[in-house]
């Protein structure tokens, strides 16, 4: 993490996580990173009911992210919850196919700044969500990254991370979920 600092997502981080996204026209079309919480996103709501949703969240305590800083500016994060927190996520049926057991915990997303990317940042985020989770309690933690090894893909559509950078932080592959999408896993204790 060397040259960032990582901080959680709170009231108080609020308006540079805000401002990320706003800098990004609201992130994958307006998401601000709702895709995975119980009330998702649609073509039908707009931008503004997922910002409004998504600092409720963050006001109750119901939201998560480790938010990476250069200096003042935050330049990226990783969300991450508890199952419940994040039920929506992608390649249900093929989940569901191989579960014996939820996690307790969810790496669903990442988003690095445009000027940042490559750098590192998904790193430090993925390091600062592990160190809230073991802070919050520990347990299972599970993500779903896609392997990219030996073929070539944009940053920008890497949005659940490369299984080499859950690797490189001790995960391991439980199961494939899609073509070159993973289950993978660690415990925190």
């Amino acid at each position: 993490m060397a040259g960032f600092d990582v901080k959680p997502l709170d009231e108080t981080t609020w308006p540079d996580f805000a401002g990320l996204v706003e800098r990004h026209n609201g992130v994958w079309g307006g998401c601000w990173c709702m895709s995975f919480h119980p009330e998702g996103v649609s073509r039908s709501k707009p931008p503004a009911q997922n910002r409004s949703e998504k600092e409720r969240r963050v006001r109750d305590g119901h939201a998560h992210a480790a938010l990476v800083y250069d200096g003042a500016t935050c330049v990226g994060w990783c969300q991450f919850g508890p199952t419940e927190e994040l039920p929506r996520i992608k390649h249900q049926r093929a989940y569901r196919d191989g579960l014996t057991a939820l996690p307790d915990w969810r790496i669903t997303c990442f988003f690095v700044d445009k000027a940042y990317r490559g750098k590192g940042v998904a790193a430090a985020a993925l390091a600062g969500a592990l160190q809230e989770i073991a802070r919050l309690g520990g347990g299972t933690v599970e993500s779903y990254p896609e392997n990219a090894d030996g073929r070539s893909v944009s940053s920008s559509f890497l949005h659940n991370g490369t299984v080499s950078m859950f690797e490189r932080a001790g995960f391991e592959r439980t199961r494939r979920i899609g073509k070159d999408r993973w289950i993978v896993a660690k415990t925190l204790t």
